[in-house]
């Protein structure tokens, strides 16, 4: 489609005439995972070097492994347990009762865990390798190399075996306030593990953590008698962060360096990447105030600082989040994300740091890298160009610049590329959609049909969705998505349900299936009566750089605002009881919600706010400072956000939920809030998840949702 749909209105229509079932929680918070989610192909993938995809499809004799190509009419059986244990038998294995989950899609072979080991056969020559013995299989954080070498920790310390028996105890003084080869700065930058092998996998770069100067925090387990407590480091915003160094090993020298990262101590080291040769490692660091990245490379032998290849400096804020990626076959260049021009886009550089082109850009995000094709000439790449409702797949030429849109529609595409980039699995969804699959070929643009899911909620009474977009007073559009009532009757007026997040990394509407919710609780509520609205504030993913940075320092005030947006829109609408309205959210958006009634009383009649942050003094470092900077600096917008000073301007009725054990939004937020509201008199409603974490996941969701639909329904009804 082009561009002058970007921001298009879409109606979807969900007949409910001839559907007379209602949703019960269970359908909408549990079964929207499993009988009522649309129906995938299960474990579906390409098979190594090939155009071949193969999934695994459920028969009378069980399950067994299908295989088909472009050229294949229909798919035929691939791989069947017997044959399976039939290969296994004459490697001495003993036989599998069920078929286990194996990647096809690794150079090595086919790759499958087997009496807890885990092993790549290769499927011609019969030759079996053991990746991973399951005595390490079970060590923390254990991941092979390409080399046969594998690290892991065991009692905090790190661990090099070389498959053979041949193990070395590379760490002496972990602890747990000394932390080793594990995800380091509370997740963030982008971060999710601790060990990075190099290419060859002789070569090891990992993670050292020094947190002992970080403030224990008691966590509650209230499951024994008596209560125990678990102390966890938490860095809050203003107060002193941990310690990382980044170690590099030699399997061949046994040589142990760390990189010279230098001072500050209090800095973040970031999108760890090793040279193809080698030789080098790049670290992206920042400064802890996050307003200035350096792209410094290392000598991976001695761990001597080489060079800053550039910088990126932001009066607000620098986030690196993905690594470099090193051209195939051009070992000289390498691609850089970075949204310094306002978006997110590729830049190609040579690792003397110039750089050599842009090779996207626009009013648009780049989402995702791919890879590349066999020769290297062509890259794919997942963007927002279309719409930041959909998601699409791009190839680029490195040499031409021409970039050619893979996948077709105006929907979410998730792909898979094949090792060749001369095929694409598709997988997409729509309003309208619940799921299809192709395979495209890549140099035709011609797809085949591979799965085309039924509707899974065909039998239920839904009402009409519609997506569209309404204007801020920045003159900004917002993204808007709203389930009407079953069997709307516009003469008649109906209460209101928002929901909302509005917080960075976090986009809540997109043109795929359910609007993008990942369940039906919408729908549930909309069953019931309800009019569910939900908007993308300001702060929001995949809408450049100023629409997050439009919370800077001042988290808040540019949501609420934009909620006011969509309160008059709301209130526009001839069908709406703006005097029965119920506003939720969780996590950023238990935030929001809490902070937009206290300074918005009467608008809502009834709000809840799950694991909300009170006080952004008491969250973590990286996250909190980012966007807020730290208290000394900014003791305004800290002030303005302390929602537990503001307790007493409680107008209306609040629910707080929150999991006593949350790690990550500490439930001393809502308690101290409950504090202040007994203080001050204001009554205020409190519900507690013993044994959950930031989100109530499991059987007890259900229980969650009908905590908070009760809620509603007591109060808007």
């Amino acid at each position: 489609m082009k561009k002058s749909l970007f921001f298009f209105l879409i109606s979807v229509t969900l007949s409910v005439s001839a559907q007379t079932k209602l949703l019960t929680m269970e359908d909408a918070m549990v079964k929207n995972r499993s009988t009522l989610a649309p129906e995938n192909l299960r474990q579906l993938q390409f098979i190594y070097g090939t155009g071949d995809y193969a999934y695994l499809k459920k028969t009378n004799e069980g399950d067994v492994w299908v295989r088909g190509n472009f050229k294949t009419k229909s798919d035929t059986t691939f791989l069947t347990l017997g044959a399976l244990n039939a290969k296994l038998k004459a490697l001495g294995y003993a036989e599998l009762k069920s078929m286990p989950p194996i990647q096809f899609n690794k150079p090595m072979g086919w790759i499958m865990t087997v009496a807890g080991s885990k092993i790549a056969l290769n499927p011609v020559s019969g030759k079996l390798t053991e990746l991973m013995p399951k005595t390490i299989a079970s060590k923390e954080n254990a991941e092979e190399s390409n080399a046969g070498y594998i690290a892991y920790l065991d009692n905090h310390n790190l661990y090099i075996s070389g498959g053979q028996g041949d193990t070395r105890q590379l760490t002496t003084d972990g602890s747990p306030d000394i932390v080793y080869a594990s995800s380091v700065h509370r997740d963030e930058f982008g971060i999710s593990k601790g060990i990075f092998w190099s290419n060859s996998g002789r070569n090891l770069a990992f993670y050292r953590m020094d947190q002992g100067m970080v403030t224990d925090y008691p966590i509650i387990d209230w499951s024994s008698r008596p209560a125990k407590n678990t102390n966890i480091k938490y860095p809050m915003a203003g107060d002193k962060s941990h310690q990382v160094t980044v170690g590099v090993y030699n399997t061949a020298t046994r040589n142990l360096v760390y990189l010279a990262t230098g001072e500050p101590v209090e800095q973040y080291l970031t999108n760890i990447a090793w040279s193809p040769d080698e030789r080098s490692v790049y670290v992206a660091v920042l400064n802890r105030g996050q307003d200035h990245m350096k792209l410094n490379q290392y000598d991976a032998a001695t761990g001597r600082f080489i060079k800053t290849l550039f910088e990126e400096k932001d009066d607000k804020y620098v986030e690196p989040l993905v690594p470099m990626l090193f051209v195939k076959n051009k070992p000289g260049q390498f691609i850089w994300q970075s949204n310094r021009d306002g978006w997110n886009h590729l830049y190609l550089y040579d690792t003397s740091g110039r750089m050599i082109s842009q090779l996207t850009q626009g009013n648009w995000e780049v989402t995702e890298v791919k890879g590349f094709d066999e020769k290297g000439d062509n890259l794919f790449y997942v963007s927002t160009e279309e719409s930041p409702l959909t998601k699409n797949l791009y190839k680029r030429n490195l040499k031409t610049g021409q970039s050619i849109r893979v996948t077709p529609g105006f929907q979410v595409h998730n792909t898979q590329v094949n090792s060749t980039g001369t095929f694409v699995l598709d997988n997409y969804s729509s309003p309208e959609i619940p799921r299809n699959i192709q395979l495209i070929d890549v140099k035709t643009g011609k797809a085949k049909s591979i799965w085309s899911a039924a509707n899974p909620l065909t039998d239920y009474a839904l009402g009409k969705m519609s997506i569209f977009s309404i204007k801020n007073n920045s003159g900004d559009d917002l993204f808007c998505r709203l389930y009407k009532p079953v069997n709307f009757d516009s003469t008649k007026k109906y209460p209101v349900i928002v929901y909302w997040y509005g917080g960075p990394h976090a986009q809540m509407i997109l043109n795929g299936w359910n609007g993008g919710a990942g369940d039906y609780w919408f729908q549930y509520m909309a069953e019931r009566g309800f009019v569910v609205f939900t908007l993308d504030p300001r702060g929001s993913d995949n809408r450049g750089r100023a629409f997050e940075q439009a919370i800077f320092r001042r988290a808040g005030e540019p949501q609420m605002e934009d909620m006011m947006s969509g309160v008059n829109y709301l209130g526009s609408l001839p069908y709406v009881d703006k005097d029965h309205m119920g506003l939720f959210g969780w996590s950023y958006g238990g935030f929001m919600t809490t902070d937009f009634v206290l300074n918005h009383p009467g608008i809502f009649k009834a709000a809840v706010a799950g694991g909300p942050v009170m006080n952004w003094q008491y969250y973590e470092i990286m996250y909190g400072e980012r966007y807020m900077d730290t208290p000394a600096e900014n003791p305004e917008g800290y002030e303005k956000t302390n929602l537990i000073k503001k307790a007493g301007n409680l107008k209306d009725k609040l629910l707080l939920i929150h999991g006593i054990q949350d790690p990550v939004v500490l439930q001393q937020n809502s308690v101290d809030f409950v504090k202040a509201c007994v203080d001050k008199g204001v009554q205020v409603d409190y519900m507690i998840y013993p044994g959950h974490e930031h989100n109530v996941i499991g059987k007890d969701r259900a229980h969650l949702y009908q905590k908070v639909t009760d809620y509603f329904m007591q109060y808007l009804k």
